[in-house]
């Protein structure tokens, strides 16, 4: 004898598509978190920072195109040697004078400058100044080094 599966009633059909919807709207995708924040396009970057790391790349779009904010922040990894002078140098050496970004490849072999665009990034989404940014990376970063801002 066959049994036959009890039949489920229209609204509580509705609930259950309604939950599920309110589930994955709550899904947060923590790969792909830019912040909010301005991000350049990867489509002008050398190919080196397209292959890299998606924390390295996010890094190199922000700083792109947040120059107003990179160039307030310092860096501690020594590439004051180098001739940066915050941790926007250690993503662009330069921009032309048709506005094209020229990219430094320094931040793709350096984790301390890219962990601090990654805190810079995470604690302007929390609210905070660009002075108590850099005052965070100094507190934070100066073990590792001198700074690079004067």
């Amino acid at each position: 004898m066959a049994r036959t599966l009890p039949r489920i009633s229209l609204p509580l059909t509705l609930v259950v598509v309604v939950f599920s919807g309110l589930l994955t709207a709550c899904a947060t995708d923590t790969d792909n978190d830019n912040y909010n924040l301005a991000m350049a396009a990867l489509d002008d970057m050398p190919a080196e920072v397209i292959a890299a790391p998606v924390m390295v790349k996010q890094a190199y779009q922000f700083t792109a195109a947040n120059p107003e904010i990179m160039k307030q922040i310092p860096c501690y990894c020594g590439c004051g040697s180098m001739g940066h002078t915050s941790n926007y140098s250690c993503y662009v050496s330069g921009t032309g004078p048709d506005g094209k970004i020229g990219y430094d490849t320094h931040a793709l072999g350096c984790s301390i400058c890219v962990d601090i665009t990654q805190d810079t990034i995470r604690l302007l989404d929390q609210g905070k100044t660009v002075p108590e940014i850099k005052a965070y990376v100094d507190q934070t970063y100066a073990r590792y080094g001198t700074s690079n801002m004067p």
